[in-house]
């Protein structure tokens, strides 16, 4: 059963109990911890644990290759040759450049959905389907012509569920208050899905559990990092 992704937390909350029931009508011998272990998987990429204020917060971010050519040499930036192994639409002999950068949810919804309209117009694909027709098509998500961010196809997988919920039908502009909406929403949805943990005492799955446990493993380990290095 695919779940569905809400943007908002009075929809996610109205449709709780039904998605729950169809569940249980799916999955057989089957709990409603098994269905919140989904929910977690679902939303705990959109949030994340605040130290100082010990705390969940929104976190609707994606780290993306953005690939360029060389004209000089850069320090800290690594080669991208073809950035995706099976992007067939990369010269070998190009020899990109690339550095890390984190854009939003937002931005990468805007991206994806400028390389499917970029798509159907260079295919003049009319009154054939939607958007949704090459979300995950592998062709129109990786290609690249020249420099420019560098989609994974792997990585855009995990971005799916977020996706189908927040791209238009139809359109070529993303909704910039329906992502507000998400922002303001995905905390309390993750509050939500904790609470339910809590009532049954699965404390270890909760999303506050799992992000802080996550959030002091990374500073251990830079910890660690910075007193080698020294």
């Amino acid at each position: 059963m695919e779940l569905p992704f809400y943007l908002t937390y009075k929809e996610f909350e109205a449709h709780y109990y039904n998605n729950l029931e169809k569940w249980f009508e799916e999955y057989h011998n089957t709990s409603e911890v098994d269905y919140l272990k989904q929910l977690v998987n679902l939303y705990s990429p959109y949030v994340y644990y605040n130290f100082a204020k010990d705390k969940l917060q929104a976190d609707a971010s994606i780290q993306i290759r953005d690939c360029f050519f060389p004209y000089y040499e850069k320090i800290g930036i690594s080669f991208c040759t073809n950035c995706d192994q099976n992007n067939k639409h990369i010269s070998k002999g190009m020899n990109h450049l690339f550095e890390w950068k984190t854009i939003t949810m937002m931005e990468y919804a805007q991206h994806i959905l400028d390389k499917i309209n970029k798509h159907i117009t260079k295919k003049n694909i009319k009154n054939t389907g939607s958007v949704f027709d090459f979300i995950n098509d592998k062709e129109v998500i990786t290609f690249r012509d020249g420099a420019g961010l560098c989609v994974n196809y792997n990585q855009h997988q995990s971005t799916i569920p977020f996706l189908k919920a927040y791209l238009p039908v139809f359109g070529k502009t993303v909704d910039i208050a329906v992502y507000r909406d998400f922002i303001f929403s995905v905390v309390q949805i993750a509050e939500f899905i904790d609470q339910k943990l809590k009532e049954v005492q699965a404390f270890e799955l909760m999303m506050y559990s799992k992000l802080k446990s996550e959030a002091k493993f990374k500073v251990q380990m830079n910890d660690q990092f910075l007193t080698i290095c020294n």
